[in-house]
C-alpha cells in the first residue's frame, strides 16, 4: 500500500461509519419523536374524555337536583307523603353524590376547583331551603309549606335565586369544561397529524436505510480487496523496510561514531579551558601574593630594622632607642592596616553594623576631611535631609570615604573641588554591578581630577593595582571599599571622563532596623582614649596562641589586672565552673571550640558575665554571632587593650554582680 492510498482507504471507511452514525441518530430521534407524539396523542385523548365525563356529571347533577326538587313539591302536596319524602331524599342524596364526584375530577384544575367550591356552598343552600319546606309539612303547616316552596320554586324574589344561581354554576362549569374540551381536541388532532407524519417519514427512513446498507455492502466489498491489495504492497513495503533499516543502522553507527569523537574533543576542550583557568587563578594569585609580599617586606623591613637598632643602643641615648622603637610601631601599624584592607577586600573583616544617618556621620567629618585634605582642596557637602538609614559599621564607612577623599586629592594633585553628596535611590537589579532590586541610600564622592581611562576604570577594584607613583598607595583602598559595600549588602559604581573628573557612589541597602537594636565598641571609633582600668576586676583570657596569650597577659598586668589564662574552650569552662568572673576575654578562632561556641556555652551558665571577644579574622558565618557583643581587632595597643576592658565591663548586663575591689571600696 503506497502512502497515497492509505489516505484515500481511511476517508472511504471514515465516511461510511460517519453516515451510518448519522442515519442511525436521525432513526432513533424519528423513533423518539413519535414516542413523544404518540403519548402527547393519548394525553389529549384522556383530557377529552375527562371533559366529556366533567360535563356528563354536571348534567346528571342538574337533573337530580330537578328531580329532588319535583320530590319535595310533591310532599309539600301531600300528593303521596311517603313516597314523595323517599324520592326527595334519595334523588337529593345521589346529587350530593355526584357534585362529590365532580370534585373529585376537577382536583388538577384549580379554577374548576374554586367553582365547584362555590357549587357545593349553592347547593347547601338549596339542601337547607328543601329541609325547610320538608319541615313544614311534615309539622301540619302545609299552606305555609306550600306557599315557601312556591318562594322558592318561582323565578321570583331572594329565595329562588339560589336554585337559579346553582343551576347557573352548574352551567358555568359545564362551559369551562367544554372551552377545555375544544383545546384537548385540537390538540389531540394535532398531534394525531404529527404522528402520522414522522410515521410516513420512518417508512422513508426505512427506505433509505435499506439503500444505504446496500451501499454499504458494497463498499465492504471493495474494502476487501483493497486490504488483500494493501497485504500484498505491506509485504513488499517490508521488505524494503529492512534494507532502509539496515542502512538507517549504519548511518547510525557512522553518527554514534562522530558523536563520540566530538565528546572527546569536548573534554580536551573542557580539560584545556580548566587548566586555563587555574593558569589564571595561579597569576592572580601570584600577582596578589607578590604585592601583599612586597608592601610587607617595606613593612617589616621598618620593624625588624627599628627593633634591632633599638636592642643594639639599649644602653644608649633613651631618646634614639624611643624613635627606633616609634619607627618599629609605625611600621606594625602600617602592615594591621595593610592587613584589615586586605580582610575588608575578602569580606572577613568583621562589621559591627548599627543602624547610622550617613548625613550625620559625613557632617561630622568635615572637620578631618578639610584636616587631611588640606586647605587647597574645597570641600562641599549636599546631604538630603530624608536620607534613609542605613545598616552598616560606621568605622568602616568613615575609612571609605577618607580613602575616596585622598584618592581624591591625588587625582586632583592637591588643587581643586570635592563634593559629597547623598540622595535616595530605588534601584531594579543589576541596574549597578550585580545590586539587588531595592531602596539605596547614595553616597557620591566627586572630584574635579584628572579622570580615568576605560582601562583603568575596569581595573580599578583589583588589589594592589594603582595608577600612583611607587610608595604613593598600596592599591587596596578601592578593593576594601569594595569588599566594605558588597559586606554591606550594597555596591559601588564608577563614572568618570578623563579631565574631567571621578564620581564613585557607594550604595547602601535601606534598613528598617532599630538604633538600639546592635551597639559598637569604643576601640573601633578612631579616637585615642586615655588608659582606664577597672580596679578589682576578676578576667579569664582564652588565647590558643602562646606568644599572643603571653603578650596579651603582659598587658593586662601592666594595666594592673591579675588575670588568668587558659588555651582552649575546655579548661575555659573548667575554670569559669571554680571561679567568679567580671569579664571573659576570648579568640573567635580556636581549635576544638570556637569562642562564639564557648561563650554561649557560658551564657547558658551565668548570663550576667562581660565578654570581649579579640580577633584577627573571622571566618565564613561566624561574623553574624559576635553581632551584640564588644570586639577588640589584632594587633591592638596597651591603650587600645585597657578602654576596651573597660567599656566590656562597663556594659555587662544590668543583673551582674558588683565587681570585687569596687564593691569593697564602696
Amino acid at each position: 500500500m503506497t502512502p497515497a492510498e492509505e489516505p484515500r482507504f481511511d476517508w472511504r471507511r471514515g465516511g461510511a461509519a460517519a453516515v451510518a452514525l448519522f442515519a442511525t441518530l436521525v432513526l432513533l430521534g424519528m423513533v423518539v419523536l413519535v414516542a413523544i407524539t404518540n403519548s402527547a396523542r393519548d394525553k389529549a385523548l384522556q383530557a377529552e374524555r375527562h371533559a366529556y365525563d366533567v360535563a356528563l356529571l354536571t348534567r346528571t347533577a342538574d337533573a337530580s337536583i330537578a328531580r329532588a326538587e319535583a320530590a319535595v313539591g310533591r310532599f309539600a302536596l301531600d300528593q303521596n307523603a311517603a313516597i314523595s319524602g323517599s324520592r326527595y331524599y334519595a334523588q337529593w342524596r345521589l346529587a350530593g353524590q355526584q357534585i362529590s364526584q365532580l370534585e373529585r375530577s376537577v382536583s388538577t384544575d384549580a379554577a374548576q376547583r374554586r367553582r365547584v367550591e362555590e357549587l357545593k356552598q349553592l347547593f347547601n343552600e338549596r339542601g337547607q331551603q328543601f329541609s325547610d319546606v320538608a319541615r313544614y309539612s311534615s309539622a301540619r303547616q302545609k299552606d305555609y309549606g306550600l306557599r315557601y316552596y312556591y318562594s322558592i320554586s318561582l323565578k321570583q324574589g331572594e329565595l329562588a335565586d339560589t336554585g337559579t344561581r346553582l343551576r347557573a354554576k352548574l352551567v358555568e362549569i359545564a362551559e369551562a369544561e367544554r372551552g377545555a374540551l375544544s383545546q384537548k381536541i385540537e390538540e389531540s388532532q394535532f398531534f394525531s397529524a404529527e404522528a402520522d407524519r414522522l410515521t410516513d417519514y420512518l417508512s422513508w427512513l426505512g427506505v433509505i436505510v435499506g439503500l444505504f446498507a446496500i451501499f454499504m455492502g458494497y463498499i465492504a466489498v471493495q474494502a476487501l480487496r483493497q486490504n488483500v491489495t494493501a497485504r500484498r504492497e505491506a509485504e513488499n513495503e517490508a521488505e524494503r523496510a529492512q534494507v532502509l533499516e539496515q542502512a538507517v543502522r549504519e548511518r547510525t553507527q557512522e553518527l554514534w561514531e562522530a558523536n563520540q569523537a566530538l565528546k572527546a574533543e569536548a573534554i580536551e576542550r573542557q580539560a584545556a579551558e580548566a587548566q586555563l583557568r587555574q593558569v589564571q587563578k595561579m597569576e592572580a594569585v601570584g600577582q596578589l601574593t607578590g604585592g601583599i609580599a612586597h608592601d610587607f617586606n617595606n613593612m617589616l623591613a621598618v620593624v625588624v630594622g627599628g627593633i634591632d637598632l633599638a636592642r643594639r643602643r639599649l644602653d644608649g641615648p633613651r631618646r634614639e632607642v624611643m624613635a627606633h622603637l616609634t619607627n618599629a610601631m609605625e611600621g606594625a601599624t602600617r602592615a594591621a592596616a595593610l592587613t584589615r584592607r586586605l580582610l575588608s577586600f575578602a569580606r572577613s573583616e568583621p562589621l559591627l553594623p548599627e543602624r547610622l544617618d550617613a548625613s550625620i556621620l559625613l557632617a561630622g567629618m568635615n572637620e578631618l576631611l578639610d584636616r587631611t585634605l588640606g586647605e587647597r582642596i574645597k570641600v562641599t557637602t549636599k546631604l538630603a535631609e530624608d536620607a534613609w538609614p542605613v545598616f552598616v559599621d560606621p568605622h568602616q564607612l568613615e575609612n571609605a570615604i577618607l580613602n575616596l577623599a585622598v584618592n581624591a586629592r591625588d587625582a586632583m594633585d592637591g588643587t581643586g573641588k570635592l563634593t559629597i553628596r547623598t540622595h535616595n535611590r530605588k534601584l531594579q537589579a543589576n541596574a549597578v554591578g550585580d545590586i539587588r532590586a531595592g531602596e539605596y541610600l547614595v553616597i557620591q564622592v566627586k572630584d574635579t581630577g584628572c579622570g580615568m581611562t576605560a582601562e583603568v576604570r575596569e581595573r580599578a577594584f583589583e588589589p594592589f593595582f594603582t595608577t600612583k607613583a611607587v610608595g604613593k598607595g598600596t592599591g587596596l583602598g578601592l578593593s576594601q571599599i569594595f569588599g566594605f559595600a558588597h559586606q554591606s549588602g550594597g555596591e559601588v559604581g564608577i563614572e568618570s571622563e578623563v579631565g574631567k573628573g571621578t564620581t564613585v557612589s557607594i550604595y547602601l541597602p535601606r534598613t528598617e532596623a532599630q538604633a538600639s537594636n546592635v551597639r559598637t565598641h569604643p576601640a573601633m571609633q578612631a579616637k585615642a582614649e586615655e588608659d582606664m582600668t577597672v580596679p578589682g576586676a576578676r578576667l579569664l583570657l582564652v588565647e590558643d596562641d602562646p606568644r599572643v596569650r603571653t603578650a596579651t597577659v603582659g598587658a593586662l598586668e601592666d594595666l594592673g589586672y591579675e588575670p588568668i589564662a587558659c588555651s582552649s574552650g575546655a579548661e575555659a569552662l573548667a575554670l569559669f565552673d571554680s571561679m567568679e568572673f567580671d569579664l571573659v576575654i576570648s579568640d573567635v578562632i580556636m581549635p576544638e571550640m570556637t569562642g562564639p561556641e564557648m561563650v554561649r556555652e557560658l551564657k547558658s551558665r551565668r548570663s550576667d558575665v562581660a565578654v570581649l571577644f579579640v580577633t584577627g579574622y573571622v571566618g565564613e558565618g561566624d561574623g553574624d554571632e559576635l553581632v551584640g557583643y564588644d570586639l577588640l581587632r589584632k594587633p591592638f595597643t596597651v591603650s587600645t587593650l585597657a578602654s576596651a576592658v573597660a567599656g566590656a565591663i562597663a556594659r555587662r548586663p544590668t543583673e551582674s554582680r558588683p565587681i570585687g575591689g569596687a564593691a569593697a571600696a564602696g
